[in-house]
């Protein structure tokens, strides 16, 4: 059978040159122009979100005090702070300490997980279900100006979805935890 198809879009020469073993060049060309664009572009998005970054916003249930703290100052005075009031950090994670490994630089931010024994202990004795939420979450995050934001859910409200199943065992808990938390912060932040 006769190949009457036009075979002429097939010629290299028709789209750029062509080297010793045949490859298109302005091809090649073509694609690094596009690996540059890309990379230009992940940098312009990276860049933009440390840009706008920062204070976490108030909102209802929640705690935000902004501090004139560097962020590792009060990453630190926060750890010391929380073992003072005789609570423990059962966890922690760092999206900056991580990005940091990746040799990638964002803004600081770190979660730690906040709680303690004997509340555990009550909290489960008046609803399963509310495990799910221990321990409890404080944030610290880096602004722009290079001052640092604490900022947590209250207890109370935390624990409020399950306020049926558990009762005032269980507000009982988030209210006494609401104290605690309030004094981790004010201590924390204060300027002293």
């Amino acid at each position: 059978m006769a190949d009457n198809s036009d075979h002429s879009s097939l010629n290299p020469s028709d789209h750029g040159q062509t080297g010793r073993n045949g490859q298109i060049l302005s091809h090649k060309v073509k694609g690094q122009t596009m690996v540059r664009l890309a990379l230009s572009i992940a940098v312009l998005l990276i860049g933009l979100s440390a840009a706008s970054a920062g204070t976490v916003k108030a909102r209802t249930g929640w705690v935000v005090v902004d501090t004139r703290q560097s962020f590792q100052a009060l990453v630190e005075r926060l750890e010391a702070t929380v073992k003072s009031e005789k609570m423990g950090i059962v966890t922690s994670a760092s999206a900056s300490e991580g990005a940091k490994a990746a040799g990638i630089t964002i803004p600081g931010n770190k979660v730690f997980g906040v709680f303690r024994n004997d509340f555990a202990r009550r909290m489960l004795a008046s609803s399963v279900a509310a495990g799910i939420e221990a321990p409890i979450r404080i944030y610290v995050t880096e602004n722009q100006d290079g001052t640092a934001t604490l900022s947590y859910k209250k207890p109370s409200t935390v624990f409020a979805p399950y306020a049926d199943e558990g009762g005032d065992a269980l507000k009982s808990v988030g209210a006494e935890l609401d104290e605690i938390f309030a004094k981790i912060a004010e201590r924390a932040t204060s300027d002293k």
